[in-house]
């Protein structure tokens, strides 16, 4: 798949996004080895912290279909932002353990910017088993 189809469907994805307080739409897609895509996208609750982003989603539908992180080959990140969208403080460190470091990361916006990333780039000094 490429790259270009992978953003199209964290595009569509956004529109899964419950938003009733930010009304700030994130959608995510994320592509295996087998050409199997999972999707992703932002929801929201009144107590605050137990939102749940599009790319943890798009991550925790995977595993729980039986997929593993050897499995992932590209993730899409899509929002309406002004440039390429940029993955939370939270998104950074699961992404860190549960997604290839160096498979490639595509954070777009709506109007087609692009920067292409992954998991190191993300968060450089990321928090792992060696720390426990």
């Amino acid at each position: 798949m490429k790259k270009e189809e992978l953003i199209k469907l964290a595009k569509e994805a956004r529109a899964n996004a419950y938003v009733p307080y930010s009304k700030f739409q994130v959608g995510a897609a994320l592509l295996t080895k087998d050409g199997k895509v999972y999707l992703g996208a932002n929801i929201e609750n009144a107590s605050y912290p137990l939102c749940m982003c599009a790319e943890r989603n798009a991550l925790y539908n995977a595993m729980n279909h039986g997929e593993k992180k050897e499995n992932f080959v590209a993730m899409a990140v899509t929002g309406k932002t002004t440039g390429p969208i940029s993955p939370c403080g939270a998104c950074r460190q699961v992404i860190s353990e549960l997604f290839p470091k160096d498979a490639p990361i595509y954070l777009t916006n709506l109007e087609g910017a692009l920067q292409e990333t992954n998991a190191v780039e993300l968060l450089p000094f990321a928090f792992d088993d060696s720390d426990l």
